[in-house]
């Protein structure tokens, strides 16, 4: 399971990989757990996510669509 921080990081990587830090901690465990990998783009390295960090966010989007969109 995510926790709230890796869960915004994953977001960021996947909307603007330019505006993270390479030494997030966060990002330490989002590529440990090949949710995001590093490219490297001219000479910087910049975080993309991974196929499998895709699905962790359209399971996140359909979970807030279903779930928490509701009317009560």
């Amino acid at each position: 399971m995510l926790s709230p921080h890796e869960l915004a990081t994953l977001i960021l990587v996947k909307n603007a990989p330019d505006q993270i830090e390479l030494d997030r901690m966060e990002l330490g465990i989002l590529l440990m757990l090949q949710l995001v990998v590093l490219k490297e783009f001219g000479s910087k390295q910049y975080p993309h996510i991974t196929r499998y960090g895709e699905s962790i966010l359209k399971a996140a989007e359909q979970f807030r669509k279903n779930y928490l969109t509701r009317e009560e």
